[in-house]
């Protein structure tokens, strides 16, 4: 071998490694990057640890902000991430921590139901690793997540996943999907042992309402709706009503299938006495037919290659020029969310949830998301959490 032929090599070799130092930097950063929430003094902090010891100190001891009343009243669980890259619900759930004031009754917001999805993008998805919402005071920045945990938290992937308890014969990536491991089992994997704890949580602090809230590709049939246990439909179908009518924006009901397992809406209600509803906002960024999937994307909600799809009747929700903009996505979960609130009191005069500050689809579109984030540099230092 010559030295020109050394000297290339050695050029190949020594630009490799330094491309995979930049990659490793990248992903390090992304998986360490600490987001920050600013909670009030009605908001206790607990950890998902705390309800299955097994989780505790894991990357899916998630936080869980618990805001309560003066008055006793219903406890209702509001998720959000079990779907890291459909970050609109984690956004509304930020808006609840950050704004909700709860006079009756209890909620408990996760803004990270997965929180080893949080620390990784899909790969070959080229997905941002981050995205900024526009503030007054300049900006907040959070991660971009995947659908599915970490491999690095959990491997290897089977042929074939098997549910547990029902047996079904599921995806075998489905295995690191939060929102098909419910109801989790104690000596499972990470995921379901995320789940099980959760089902721990349910049932330890008498939860009477879950609500899972989730994105969807414009190319996927359950969309712009709330889907329900059976338990639930009366309060789905008032829900979905009373906003159809009187909050300019059309969201419909679907009733969770008995036979398809591991979904939040359908082994929560089944295994708990829960009533579990979960939330599908549009989120063009996930189609199959996009375009870039870049962060301009993502927060506006714009695709000119999805509106074609529409065009040619590929679509189950409409699209139009002006997109779907993150703002009305995320109002559009605050909106449905204190709508529940509302029905569920209707229905349970005796056990009510009453919670103001929270603002929603009208104000979300008028003002923005950032409008509604709170600033974590002049806030208390005892009153910023790392999320």
């Amino acid at each position: 071998m010559n030295r020109k032929d050394i000297f290339r090599k050695c050029v190949i070799g020594l630009a490799g490694l330094i491309v995979f130092a930049i990659a490793g930097i990248s992903f390090y950063q992304h998986r360490n990057f600490k987001e920050q929430v600013v909670v009030s003094d009605q908001i206790k902090v607990k950890k998902l640890g705390d309800y299955f010891t097994d989780l505790a100190g894991s990357i899916n001891d998630c936080n869980l902000f618990f805001v309560e009343g003066s008055e006793p009243g219903a406890t209702i669980l509001v998720l959000a991430a079990s779907h890291p890259e459909e970050p609109a619900g984690r956004l509304a759930g930020w808006i609840l921590v950050e704004n909700a004031h709860i006079q009756k009754g209890r909620m408990i917001v996760v803004l990270s139901a997965n929180r080893s999805g949080t620390t990784v993008t899909r790969p070959s998805g080229a997905y941002p690793q981050f995205y900024t919402i526009s503030t007054s005071w300049g900006g907040q920045k959070f991660r971009m997540g995947d659908r599915w945990s970490n491999p690095l938290d959990q491997w290897p992937d089977p042929e074939v996943y098997i549910h547990y308890p029902s047996k079904q014969n599921l995806a075998y990536i489905d295995i690191r999907n939060l929102n098909r491991a419910w109801p989790g089992r104690a000596n499972g994997t990470l995921t379901e042992k995320t789940t099980f704890a959760f089902m721990n949580l349910i049932k330890q602090e008498k939860v009477d309402v879950v609500i899972d809230m989730h994105e969807a590709e414009l190319q996927y049939p359950v969309i712009n709706t709330i889907v329900t246990h059976e338990k639930g439909q009366d309060l789905a179908t008032m829900a979905s009503m009373t906003l159809t009518d009187f909050e300019g924006f059309s969201i419909g009901t679907e009733f969770s299938p008995k036979n398809l397992h591991g979904l939040s809406h359908r082994e929560i209600g089944d295994n708990s006495d829960a009533i579990s509803l979960l939330l599908e906002a549009p989120e063009p960024f996930l189609d199959a037919t996009r375009g870039i999937t870049g962060e301009k994307q993502l927060l506006e909600g714009r695709d000119a290659f999805v509106v074609k799809a529409g065009k040619h009747g590929l679509l189950y929700a409409p699209i139009d020029d002006k997109g779907w903009p993150i703002a009305t996505r995320v109002g559009r979960h605050t909106s449905t969310v204190l709508q529940i609130f509302q029905s569920w009191n209707e229905f349970h005069p005796e056990k009510m949830i009453e919670c103001n500050g929270v603002p929603k689809y009208s104000e979300l579109l008028a003002k923005g998301v950032g409008a509604f984030l709170k600033d974590p540099k002049i806030a208390d230092k005892g009153k910023v959490v790392n999320e």
